[in-house]
Protein backbone atom coordinates (compact mmCIF):
# COMPACT_ATOMS: atom_id res chain seq x y z
CA UNK A 1 0.00 0.00 0.00
CA UNK A 2 1.29 3.49 -0.89
CA UNK A 3 1.80 5.82 1.94
CA UNK A 4 1.11 9.40 1.16
CA UNK A 5 3.64 12.19 2.28
CA UNK A 6 2.45 15.90 2.99
CA UNK A 7 5.13 18.46 1.49
CA UNK A 8 5.45 22.14 2.14
CA UNK A 9 5.78 24.59 -0.68
CA UNK A 10 9.24 25.08 0.52
CA UNK A 11 9.83 21.01 -0.85
CA UNK A 12 8.59 22.05 -3.80
CA UNK A 13 10.64 25.11 -4.68
CA UNK A 14 13.63 22.49 -4.02
CA UNK A 15 11.79 19.85 -5.79
CA UNK A 16 11.50 21.95 -9.13
CA UNK A 17 14.84 23.71 -8.93
CA UNK A 18 17.20 22.15 -11.83
CA UNK A 19 20.34 23.93 -10.90
CA UNK A 20 23.46 22.59 -9.58
CA UNK A 21 23.14 24.82 -6.31
CA UNK A 22 20.01 25.11 -4.29
CA UNK A 23 20.31 27.77 -1.67
CA UNK A 24 17.56 28.09 1.76
CA UNK A 25 17.66 31.60 3.43
CA UNK A 26 14.67 31.25 5.79
CA UNK A 27 13.00 32.15 9.32
CA UNK A 28 12.93 29.67 12.08
CA UNK A 29 11.01 26.87 11.73
CA UNK A 30 10.60 27.19 7.77
CA UNK A 31 10.87 23.76 7.41
CA UNK A 32 13.87 24.48 4.80
CA UNK A 33 15.74 21.59 6.56
CA UNK A 34 13.14 19.44 6.66
CA UNK A 35 11.83 19.70 2.93
CA UNK A 36 15.68 19.27 1.51
CA UNK A 37 15.98 16.34 3.28
CA UNK A 38 12.35 14.88 2.46
CA UNK A 39 13.50 15.37 -1.14
CA UNK A 40 16.81 13.41 -0.59
CA UNK A 41 15.38 10.58 0.52
CA UNK A 42 12.17 10.38 -1.15
CA UNK A 43 13.17 11.77 -4.65
CA UNK A 44 17.01 11.86 -5.25
CA UNK A 45 17.41 8.32 -3.44
CA UNK A 46 15.13 6.69 -5.45
CA UNK A 47 16.70 7.65 -9.23
CA UNK A 48 19.55 6.00 -9.07
CA UNK A 49 21.68 3.46 -6.65
CA UNK A 50 25.42 3.65 -5.78
CA UNK A 51 25.38 7.56 -5.22
CA UNK A 52 26.72 8.81 -2.19
CA UNK A 53 24.28 11.56 -0.17
CA UNK A 54 26.52 13.68 2.07
CA UNK A 55 24.80 15.66 5.14
CA UNK A 56 27.20 17.99 6.49
CA UNK A 57 27.47 20.82 9.79
CA UNK A 58 30.18 22.07 11.71
CA UNK A 59 29.95 19.98 14.65
CA UNK A 60 28.69 16.70 15.26
CA UNK A 61 26.85 17.58 18.30
CA UNK A 62 24.59 20.29 16.01
CA UNK A 63 24.33 17.82 13.31
CA UNK A 64 22.26 15.17 15.43
CA UNK A 65 20.58 16.96 17.41
CA UNK A 66 18.78 19.25 13.89
CA UNK A 67 19.43 17.57 10.29
CA UNK A 68 20.15 13.79 11.39
CA UNK A 69 16.65 13.38 13.72
CA UNK A 70 15.00 15.13 11.04
CA UNK A 71 16.55 12.42 8.42
CA UNK A 72 15.71 9.06 10.82
CA UNK A 73 11.71 10.98 12.02
CA UNK A 74 11.14 11.22 7.76
CA UNK A 75 12.75 7.69 7.39
CA UNK A 76 9.91 6.18 10.14
CA UNK A 77 7.01 8.13 8.80
CA UNK A 78 7.87 7.02 5.17
CA UNK A 79 8.30 3.46 6.73
CA UNK A 80 11.39 3.18 5.24
CA UNK A 81 13.49 2.75 8.38
CA UNK A 82 15.75 -0.31 8.62
CA UNK A 83 17.87 -1.05 11.56
CA UNK A 84 20.04 -3.43 9.84
CA UNK A 85 20.68 -0.15 7.29
CA UNK A 86 21.93 1.75 9.76
CA UNK A 87 24.85 2.13 11.03
CA UNK A 88 25.48 4.22 14.06
CA UNK A 89 29.10 3.90 14.44
CA UNK A 90 30.32 5.32 10.94
CA UNK A 91 27.15 7.73 10.88
CA UNK A 92 25.93 6.39 7.85
CA UNK A 93 22.44 4.63 6.40
CA UNK A 94 21.91 2.62 3.23
CA UNK A 95 19.00 3.73 1.23
CA UNK A 96 18.06 1.91 -1.82
CA UNK A 97 21.72 1.06 -2.91
CA UNK A 98 22.91 4.50 -1.78
CA UNK A 99 25.17 5.56 0.97
CA UNK A 100 23.90 8.48 3.22
CA UNK A 101 26.99 10.11 5.53
CA UNK A 102 26.85 12.19 8.28
CA UNK A 103 29.88 14.68 8.63
CA UNK A 104 31.09 17.34 10.43
CA UNK A 105 34.01 19.30 10.08
CA UNK A 106 35.39 19.15 13.08
CA UNK A 107 38.33 17.48 11.70
CA UNK A 108 39.68 19.07 8.57
CA UNK A 109 40.33 15.99 6.57
CA UNK A 110 37.24 15.12 6.51
CA UNK A 111 35.96 17.90 4.29
CA UNK A 112 38.28 16.22 1.97
CA UNK A 113 36.95 12.86 1.11
CA UNK A 114 35.70 10.99 -1.76
CA UNK A 115 33.54 12.57 -4.20
CA UNK A 116 29.86 12.28 -3.90
CA UNK A 117 26.43 12.63 -5.70
CA UNK A 118 24.42 15.06 -3.34
CA UNK A 119 25.82 17.55 -0.44
CA UNK A 120 23.74 18.78 1.87
CA UNK A 121 25.28 21.49 4.18
CA UNK A 122 22.85 22.70 7.31
CA UNK A 123 23.38 25.68 8.33
CA UNK A 124 26.17 26.72 6.04
CA UNK A 125 26.94 30.43 7.12
CA UNK A 126 28.55 28.30 9.98
CA UNK A 127 31.22 27.05 7.51
CA UNK A 128 34.23 29.01 6.03
CA UNK A 129 34.58 30.17 2.58
CA UNK A 130 37.55 26.95 2.13
CA UNK A 131 35.29 24.30 3.65
CA UNK A 132 33.07 25.24 0.80
CA UNK A 133 35.24 24.84 -1.72
CA UNK A 134 36.40 21.91 -0.64
CA UNK A 135 33.19 19.92 -0.09
CA UNK A 136 31.72 22.01 -3.48
CA UNK A 137 34.31 20.26 -5.87
CA UNK A 138 34.07 16.86 -4.97
CA UNK A 139 30.08 17.17 -5.27
CA UNK A 140 28.98 15.59 -9.40
CA UNK A 141 25.46 16.09 -9.20
CA UNK A 142 23.53 19.06 -6.41
CA UNK A 143 24.27 21.09 -3.77
CA UNK A 144 22.13 22.20 -1.30
CA UNK A 145 22.07 24.66 1.13
CA UNK A 146 20.35 26.11 4.07
CA UNK A 147 20.81 28.77 6.80
CA UNK A 148 19.23 31.54 9.26
CA UNK A 149 20.36 34.84 7.47
CA UNK A 150 22.22 37.46 10.35
CA UNK A 151 24.75 39.03 8.45
CA UNK A 152 25.09 40.38 4.52
CA UNK A 153 28.98 39.61 4.64
CA UNK A 154 29.26 35.91 4.22
CA UNK A 155 30.91 34.29 1.23
CA UNK A 156 27.16 32.76 0.10
CA UNK A 157 26.34 36.14 -0.25
CA UNK A 158 29.66 37.02 -2.36
CA UNK A 159 30.47 34.26 -3.72
CA UNK A 160 27.52 31.26 -4.39
CA UNK A 161 24.40 33.11 -4.84
CA UNK A 162 25.32 35.15 -7.73
CA UNK A 163 26.39 32.17 -9.84
CA UNK A 164 24.31 31.30 -12.95
CA UNK A 165 23.89 27.64 -11.44
CA UNK A 166 22.35 28.91 -8.47
CA UNK A 167 18.86 28.67 -7.45
CA UNK A 168 17.58 31.04 -4.29
CA UNK A 169 14.74 29.91 -2.15
CA UNK A 170 13.62 32.19 0.67
CA UNK A 171 10.72 30.74 2.93
CA UNK A 172 9.29 32.09 6.33
CA UNK A 173 7.24 30.10 9.05
CA UNK A 174 4.42 31.24 6.82
CA UNK A 175 5.19 28.52 4.25
CA UNK A 176 5.18 26.10 6.47
CA UNK A 177 2.19 26.44 9.24
CA UNK A 178 0.03 24.28 7.98
CA UNK A 179 2.73 21.64 10.09
CA UNK A 180 3.67 23.69 12.97
CA UNK A 181 1.75 24.06 16.36
CA UNK A 182 0.02 27.10 17.21
CA UNK A 183 2.34 27.32 20.35
CA UNK A 184 5.52 28.00 17.76
CA UNK A 185 4.06 29.74 15.66
CA UNK A 186 2.78 32.21 18.69
CA UNK A 187 6.31 32.14 19.88
CA UNK A 188 7.85 33.52 16.39
CA UNK A 189 5.09 36.25 16.21
CA UNK A 190 5.90 37.41 19.29
CA UNK A 191 9.43 38.42 17.75
CA UNK A 192 7.66 40.98 16.33
CA UNK A 193 7.10 42.80 20.02
CA UNK A 194 10.57 40.89 21.47
CA UNK A 195 13.44 43.05 19.25
CA UNK A 196 12.83 44.15 15.16
CA UNK A 197 15.90 42.38 14.26
CA UNK A 198 15.19 39.38 15.68
CA UNK A 199 11.74 39.57 14.25
CA UNK A 200 13.40 40.19 10.51
CA UNK A 201 16.00 37.30 10.71
CA UNK A 202 14.09 34.37 12.23
CA UNK A 203 10.64 35.45 11.45
CA UNK A 204 11.12 37.37 8.24
CA UNK A 205 13.95 35.36 6.88
CA UNK A 206 15.73 38.53 5.61
CA UNK A 207 18.96 40.13 6.55
CA UNK A 208 19.58 41.98 9.91
CA UNK A 209 22.13 43.73 11.46
CA UNK A 210 22.64 42.80 15.35
CA UNK A 211 23.16 45.83 17.43
CA UNK A 212 23.69 46.26 20.85
CA UNK A 213 25.68 43.12 21.52
CA UNK A 214 26.37 42.26 25.04
CA UNK A 215 29.39 40.22 24.57
CA UNK A 216 31.86 41.55 22.31
CA UNK A 217 35.27 40.10 24.04
CA UNK A 218 35.05 36.72 22.75
CA UNK A 219 36.86 34.63 19.66
CA UNK A 220 37.26 31.47 18.44
CA UNK A 221 39.76 28.54 19.04
CA UNK A 222 40.96 25.16 17.61
CA UNK A 223 41.50 23.25 20.46
CA UNK A 224 41.24 23.18 24.31
CA UNK A 225 44.26 24.44 26.44
CA UNK A 226 46.90 21.86 27.99
CA UNK A 227 46.12 22.84 31.30
CA UNK A 228 43.53 24.81 33.44
CA UNK A 229 43.34 26.49 36.89
CA UNK A 230 40.07 24.83 37.69
CA UNK A 231 37.04 23.30 34.83
CA UNK A 232 33.58 23.30 35.83
CA UNK A 233 30.59 22.37 34.17
CA UNK A 234 27.35 24.41 33.24
CA UNK A 235 23.67 23.36 32.75
CA UNK A 236 20.86 25.00 31.43
CA UNK A 237 17.65 23.24 31.46
CA UNK A 238 15.03 23.09 28.32
CA UNK A 239 12.85 20.77 27.21
CA UNK A 240 10.09 21.01 24.16
CA UNK A 241 10.47 25.12 23.43
CA UNK A 242 14.09 25.92 24.51
CA UNK A 243 17.43 23.82 24.49
CA UNK A 244 19.10 21.53 27.63
CA UNK A 245 23.06 22.66 27.45
CA UNK A 246 25.81 21.74 28.86
CA UNK A 247 28.92 23.65 28.72
CA UNK A 248 32.70 22.89 30.02
CA UNK A 249 34.07 26.65 31.36
CA UNK A 250 37.95 26.34 32.65
CA UNK A 251 40.15 29.39 33.89
CA UNK A 252 43.73 29.53 31.88
CA UNK A 253 46.49 32.57 31.71
CA UNK A 254 43.23 35.01 32.99
CA UNK A 255 41.13 33.49 30.09
CA UNK A 256 38.00 31.58 30.13
CA UNK A 257 37.67 28.52 27.89
CA UNK A 258 34.07 27.17 26.75
CA UNK A 259 33.76 23.92 24.77
CA UNK A 260 29.65 23.12 24.01
CA UNK A 261 29.00 19.73 24.60
CA UNK A 262 25.03 19.45 24.80
CA UNK A 263 22.73 21.77 22.69
CA UNK A 264 19.15 19.83 22.42
CA UNK A 265 15.51 19.93 22.54
CA UNK A 266 13.29 17.62 24.30
CA UNK A 267 15.85 15.86 26.71
CA UNK A 268 14.25 14.19 29.59
CA UNK A 269 16.91 14.17 32.86
CA UNK A 270 17.46 10.40 32.02
CA UNK A 271 18.51 11.93 28.59
CA UNK A 272 20.79 13.99 30.08
CA UNK A 273 22.00 11.70 32.52
CA UNK A 274 23.23 9.19 29.46
CA UNK A 275 24.57 12.02 26.87
CA UNK A 276 26.58 12.94 29.92
CA UNK A 277 28.00 9.15 30.36
CA UNK A 278 28.50 8.85 26.60
CA UNK A 279 30.77 12.18 26.48
CA UNK A 280 32.70 11.11 29.42
CA UNK A 281 31.48 13.12 32.21
CA UNK A 282 32.71 11.45 35.79
CA UNK A 283 30.68 11.66 39.00
CA UNK A 284 33.54 13.80 40.40
CA UNK A 285 32.85 16.56 37.75
CA UNK A 286 31.44 19.46 39.12
CA UNK A 287 28.00 20.84 37.21
CA UNK A 288 26.27 24.26 38.23
CA UNK A 289 22.82 23.73 37.22
CA UNK A 290 19.57 26.37 36.88
CA UNK A 291 17.93 26.16 39.88
CA UNK A 292 15.44 23.43 38.98
CA UNK A 293 14.97 21.30 42.19
CA UNK A 294 13.19 18.12 40.56
CA UNK A 295 16.27 17.85 37.87
CA UNK A 296 18.46 18.17 39.30
CA UNK A 297 17.60 15.94 42.47
CA UNK A 298 16.77 13.30 39.72
CA UNK A 299 20.45 14.13 38.26
CA UNK A 300 22.12 13.67 41.13
CA UNK A 301 20.25 10.49 41.97
CA UNK A 302 22.48 9.06 39.17
CA UNK A 303 25.36 9.73 41.11
CA UNK A 304 26.50 13.39 39.40
CA UNK A 305 27.97 16.20 41.65
CA UNK A 306 25.34 18.27 40.63
CA UNK A 307 24.66 22.00 42.26
CA UNK A 308 22.14 24.59 41.69
CA UNK A 309 23.55 28.00 40.68
CA UNK A 310 22.26 31.28 42.98
CA UNK A 311 19.57 33.03 41.49
CA UNK A 312 18.32 36.30 43.01
CA UNK A 313 16.98 39.07 41.19
CA UNK A 314 20.56 40.84 40.14
CA UNK A 315 22.19 37.39 39.16
CA UNK A 316 21.37 37.79 35.30
CA UNK A 317 23.35 41.07 35.59
CA UNK A 318 25.81 40.46 37.61
CA UNK A 319 26.71 37.01 36.29
CA UNK A 320 27.36 39.41 32.66
CA UNK A 321 29.72 41.27 34.54
CA UNK A 322 31.45 38.12 35.65
CA UNK A 323 31.50 37.32 32.14
CA UNK A 324 32.65 40.67 30.14
CA UNK A 325 35.79 40.87 32.82
CA UNK A 326 37.63 37.85 30.95
CA UNK A 327 38.56 37.19 27.44
CA UNK A 328 36.29 34.29 26.68
CA UNK A 329 37.89 31.50 24.12
CA UNK A 330 35.19 29.40 22.74
CA UNK A 331 36.03 26.24 20.90
CA UNK A 332 35.08 26.31 17.02
CA UNK A 333 32.77 23.58 17.41
CA UNK A 334 30.73 25.15 19.89
CA UNK A 335 28.12 26.34 16.62
CA UNK A 336 25.01 27.03 18.94
CA UNK A 337 26.34 29.06 21.64
CA UNK A 338 28.89 30.98 18.64
CA UNK A 339 25.14 31.72 17.70
CA UNK A 340 23.74 33.10 20.73
CA UNK A 341 27.19 35.04 21.39
CA UNK A 342 26.04 36.50 17.81
CA UNK A 343 22.89 37.57 19.00
CA UNK A 344 22.27 37.82 22.51
CA UNK A 345 21.84 41.30 23.20
CA UNK A 346 20.68 44.22 24.99
CA UNK A 347 16.97 45.36 25.20
CA UNK A 348 16.53 48.57 23.62
CA UNK A 349 14.06 51.71 24.43
CA UNK A 350 11.76 53.67 21.96
CA UNK A 351 14.16 55.52 20.14
CA UNK A 352 16.81 52.92 19.59
CA UNK A 353 19.01 53.61 23.41
CA UNK A 354 20.25 50.04 24.86
CA UNK A 355 18.77 49.59 28.15
CA UNK A 356 20.44 47.76 31.35
CA UNK A 357 18.44 44.70 30.79
CA UNK A 358 18.99 41.77 28.25
CA UNK A 359 16.82 40.49 25.77
CA UNK A 360 15.82 37.20 27.14
CA UNK A 361 16.72 35.22 23.87
CA UNK A 362 20.13 33.41 22.92
CA UNK A 363 21.07 32.83 26.37
CA UNK A 364 20.68 29.34 26.69
CA UNK A 365 24.61 27.72 26.26
CA UNK A 366 25.61 31.53 27.62
CA UNK A 367 23.37 30.89 31.08
CA UNK A 368 25.51 27.83 31.43
CA UNK A 369 28.51 29.40 31.23
CA UNK A 370 27.18 32.37 33.62
CA UNK A 371 26.03 29.27 36.50
CA UNK A 372 29.60 27.52 36.01
CA UNK A 373 31.52 31.32 36.59
CA UNK A 374 29.28 32.27 39.45
CA UNK A 375 29.96 29.00 40.79
CA UNK A 376 33.41 29.31 40.70
CA UNK A 377 34.32 33.14 41.04
CA UNK A 378 31.60 34.46 42.87
CA UNK A 379 28.70 33.14 45.50
CA UNK A 380 26.93 34.41 48.27
CA UNK A 381 27.62 38.03 49.98
CA UNK A 382 30.22 38.87 47.40
CA UNK A 383 27.93 38.06 44.37
CA UNK A 384 24.88 40.09 45.72
CA UNK A 385 27.45 42.91 46.17
CA UNK A 386 28.71 42.96 43.01
CA UNK A 387 24.94 42.88 41.72
CA UNK A 388 23.87 45.86 43.52
CA UNK A 389 26.72 47.66 42.14
CA UNK A 390 25.37 47.28 38.22
CA UNK A 391 22.52 49.46 39.51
Amino acid sequence: MEKTIKVSTVFRKNYEAGTKIVVNQGGSRSGKTFSILQLLILVKAFEGTDMVFSIVRRSMPALKASAMRDFFEILRMADLYDERSHNKTESTYQLNGNLFEFMSLDQPQKKRGAKRAYLFINEANELSLEDWVQLSLRTEKQIFLDFNPSMDEHWIYDIVIPRKDCTFIHSTYLDNIQFLPPEQVKEIENLKQVDENYWRIYGLGEIGQITGLIFTNWRTIDQWPESCKWITYGMDFGFSNDPTSLVKVGLSGGELFIDELIYSRGLTNTDICKWMNQIGITKADEIIADNQPKCIYEIRQEGFNIKPTFKGPDSILAGIDILKRYPMRITKRSVNLIRELKNYKWKEDVSGKPLNVPVDRFNHAIDGIRYACMGRLFMGNRLIKTARHLR
